[in-house]
């Protein structure tokens, strides 16, 4: 009984210890959503900023939005940015390729999943 305790806390520990490391590695990527995305997109992801509306961005947190885009799509917007048009004038979200780590891309594009409605 004793090993099956010393065992089951130690399991207990190892886990705490591992959702603690995500919980940080989640405030990070939050950080550089606040920094680079939340201007246009909202902190929320549905796009109802100034910027956001006057754009026409998507809501991002709608199931339909999540499904037609891949991860790898959603990785390839943020590093190389996108350009259109709205009436006539040109609109353009930035690209990160040489302003964010490979990792924080990863960490993006799962943030950008963890906000599914």
């Amino acid at each position: 009984m004793k090993h099956t305790l010393s065992w089951s806390v130690m399991v207990a520990i190892f886990a705490l210890g591992a959702s603690a490391a995500r919980a940080d590695v989640d405030k990070k990527t939050e950080r550089v959503w606040k920094a680079k995305c939340a201007s246009c997109h909202g902190v929320d992801g549905k796009g109802k900023t100034e910027q956001g509306l006057k754009v026409d961005l998507p809501d991002i947190t709608q199931a339909t939005w999540q499904k037609a885009n891949t991860d790898a799509k959603i990785n390839q917007k943020i590093l190389d940015g996108s350009t259109k048009e709205k009436g006539a004038v040109k609109l353009e979200m930035d690209p990160y390729k040489d302003k964010l780590q490979p990792e924080q891309v990863e960490g993006l594009v799962a943030f950008i999943r963890s906000l599914a409605g």
